[in-house]
């Protein structure tokens, strides 16, 4: 049985390979990209990529996949996701 059957749809997995392909699992939403900073409503929380020459391999938001290549930074988590406009406003207040 592939290892796709065995993940539960609801989980989260975070894969990184060599800081430069990031494979995450239990995304619900790309809130904003660019090639320095991505940023992802995840079944955890609200994820942010920081890196340099980051792009989007692939989406699948039907499964919850994303597929990042790039130099990854960082990988941050805000615990407040579901509050509108939260992170942003944090972010240019």
């Amino acid at each position: 049985m592939p290892y796709e059957e065995l993940r539960p749809t609801t989980g989260h997995h975070l894969i990184l390979e060599d800081r430069e392909s990031l494979t995450v699992s239990g995304v619900e939403e790309v809130e904003s990209f660019d090639e320095n900073t991505i940023v992802m409503d995840t079944v955890q929380g609200l994820l942010i990529v920081r890196g340099e020459g980051l792009h989007i391999e692939k989406l699948s938001l039907d499964g919850g996949d994303l597929k990042v290549e790039g130099t990854v930074e960082s990988l941050t988590y805000e615990e407040n996701r579901r509050t509108k406009g939260g992170f942003f406003a944090r972010l240019l207040g």
